[in-house]
């Protein structure tokens, strides 16, 4: 019962996560004084605010992953090893790296939101928060589904 609570908080975490990076991806990729479409509206936020609630979001949810990590590595990994599903395990060790990338480019993220004048070193903001929305999605994604095939298992 203590996993399966870990592993709704860690999604409900995870999709906050991907709300407020995925706005700030946004916004900086199409930036639009407008407000009429969709799209527009969407990205017209000031990004810069929702740094801070990422990079919080981004190392609490890290920390609930790893917390439930042992679960996986004692219960889920070695069933789906017995069951040659190497395609989930490899995803899932991709989806391992990909989440640390993201965690060490947290310090710089941080720094070129808070610290650097937002019009200087835009492209630079754009890529680091983009890398990051990807990690974010990626890991995201992978989880699920590989959440989903052990559910289907027991």
């Amino acid at each position: 019962m203590l996993w399966i609570t870990l592993l709704i908080v860690h999604g409900l975490l995870a999709l906050a996560l991907i709300g407020a990076v995925t706005h700030q991806a946004v916004s900086v990729a199409w930036p639009s004084p407008r407000k009429r479409r969709f799209v527009e509206s969407f990205a017209a936020v000031r990004s810069a605010f929702y740094a801070n609630a990422i990079v919080i979001l981004y190392v609490v949810t890290f920390v609930f992953g790893a917390w439930i990590y042992a679960d996986y590595r004692i219960n889920v990994k070695p069933a789906l090893e017995d069951a040659a599903a190497h395609v989930p395990v490899g995803l899932f060790e991709l989806k391992e790296h990909f989440v640390v990338v993201g965690l060490l480019f947290l310090p710089t993220y941080w720094l070129f939101w808070k610290r650097i004048p937002v019009m200087q070193q835009a492209r630079t903001r754009m890529w680091l928060t983009m890398t990051l929305a990807f990690c974010t999605w990626f890991s995201f994604f992978i989880g699920h589904i590989l959440n989903n095939i052990r559910g289907l298992g027991t």
